[in-house]
């Protein structure tokens, strides 16, 4: 076999990919298997998109070639979201790039902007989509760590100085996975003024920006001053919608920005499927009557998740947005032995924090996507395997 290239072999271990395997042998054998590894919530998609996608596969013209350009009323029904939503106004045609879930955009983003000798701050724990496209566009990560004692904010301050002068791309997520964290105003405000003052492209991954509770709403980056000039917004029907494995988002930014986007992408697809799209016009659309329900299953969700993991031992936040805990482990307990011992011993499947970078060291991550009386199985078994090695520990 020819040799692989040196960016293939610097990409990390990609944190979800061993799991269907194992998960598959777990089955096997018997094992009663309780998944809150991904993000991927057991509820069923709005009728109405299931509906006009039953619709759309007897459609020859949308099984066709959609491009770049796809099913051009999806990017005016993201447009409208964007406006009703935000109160911003995107030109559906110019400042929209209809996405194969937000996931290879946020990838292929760093193609068109980052080379040899450049650098990306990445969040970590992160999304490792972030690495990913950096990596094989063949620049440098500098991997930010979040911790808990700046609430696991990104403070550019804290880079050193050489670093941020071969910056050209500063990911953001928030709300944030895996930690679940959210951003003050003020801080996003303060990101956007100095990418404008370093001409940094700032990513914003607003993935989770209707997974939120107890009153809070996310932002969009384009509400502060400024923003359009340097940040590109990236957004998925996947968690909002419970259609993860449709593969449909977008991304939204300045006709400048989301052309060098739209760009690379006709070198390396031909569109999502526009059958997806035309479901996603209906998804959209039914964001206002749709939404409150969703969120109260994952709110009671939470709510179980909470109560039942620190009731096994575990110390965690309640948080005000996303699907996820991000539970911290006693020291000496390392995330990837707790989380493959929790698996193999018990069949509960968590990721580690390692899994999204050193920086996630310590913690592991739960997603409360599945009914409560399983959540709280899972953190009495996860609350077992603890046990187990606190009695192992040398005295």
């Amino acid at each position: 076999m020819p040799k692989t290239t040196a960016r293939l072999d610097g990409l990390p271990p990609y944190p979800l990919a061993h799991i269907p395997a194992r998960k598959r042998d777990l089955l096997a054998r018997g094992v009663d298997v309780i998944d809150l590894g991904a993000g991927d919530a057991d509820l069923a998609p709005r009728r109405a998109a299931t509906e006009a996608l039953a619709r759309a596969a007897a459609d020859p013209a949308l099984g066709r070639y959609g491009f770049g350009l796809g099913y051009v009323p999806y990017r005016e029904a993201i447009s409208r979201w964007m406006e009703r939503r935000f109160s911003q106004r995107f030109d559906p045609l110019t400042e929209i790039v209809p996405l194969i879930g937000s996931k290879e955009g946020i990838a292929h983003l760093a193609f068109a902007f980052l080379q040899s000798g450049d650098v990306a701050i990445v969040p970590e724990p992160g999304y490792m989509a972030y690495a990913g496209g950096t990596l094989l566009s063949d620049a440098e990560v500098y991997a930010y760590a979040l911790r808990p004692r700046s609430n696991f904010l990104v403070d550019l301050d804290d880079v050193p100085t050489d670093v941020m002068d071969r910056t050209r791309m500063l990911f953001l997520n928030y709300p944030n996975n895996p930690t679940a964290a959210i951003a003050p105003r003020e801080y996003l405000a303060d990101v956007v003024r100095r990418c404008r003052e370093r001409d940094i492209l700032l990513v914003y991954d607003n993935a989770y920006s209707e997974m939120a509770f107890d009153g809070y709403t996310p932002p969009s980056i384009f509400e502060f001053d400024g923003a359009r000039d340097v940040a590109i917004e990236f957004h998925s029907l996947s968690k909002t919608y419970n259609m993860t494995g449709w593969r449909c988002g977008w991304a939204a930014g300045s006709r400048a920005i989301c052309s060098m986007l739209s760009r690379v992408k006709s070198f390396v697809d031909t569109g999502a499927y526009m059958g997806i799209q035309y479901a996603g016009v209906a998804a959209l659309e039914s964001w206002e009557t749709f939404l409150p329900g969703n969120l109260a299953i994952f709110r009671e969700r939470r709510d179980a998740a909470v109560a039942a993991f620190r009731e096994a031992g575990f110390a965690c936040d309640v948080p005000q947005a996303t699907m996820y805990l991000w539970i911290s482990l006693p020291e000496g307990v390392p995330s990837a032995a707790f989380a493959d011992r929790l698996m193999d011993d018990e069949g509960v499947i968590v990721l580690p924090g390692s899994a999204f970078g050193a920086g996630g060291e310590g913690f592991f991550r739960v997603s409360f996507i599945t009914a409560p009386a399983r959540i709280a199985e899972a953190a009495r078994r996860a609350g077992q395997v603890l046990s187990r090695f606190h009695a192992s520990a040398p005295a």
